[in-house]
């Protein structure tokens, strides 16, 4: 259970970080469903490479990168 909680704590912050640097607008339940796609994303995408995140901070930067991705290919795809 206190995993759980953590994984939202650390979706939240980096759902919320993705928002600043991408400058986009999105409500908290947006930026936590961001960062918790955008964990899954990085590592999926990092664990091609070789490159992993550990711990709550590695957890919140894969997720920051990953909702920022995200978040770059839905502004993509609304442009088309």
């Amino acid at each position: 259970m206190l995993n759980f909680i953590m994984s939202l704590i650390a979706g939240a912050i980096s759902g919320w970080l993705a928002g600043i640097i991408m400058k986009s607008n999105n409500g908290i339940i947006v930026n936590i469903i961001l960062g918790l796609v955008g964990g899954i994303v990085a590592g999926a995408l990092f664990g091609v490479v070789g490159i992993a995140f550990f711990g709550f901070f590695g957890n919140i930067i894969g997720g920051a990168i990953g909702a920022c991705i995200l978040i770059a290919v839905v502004r993509f795809i609304k442009k088309k």
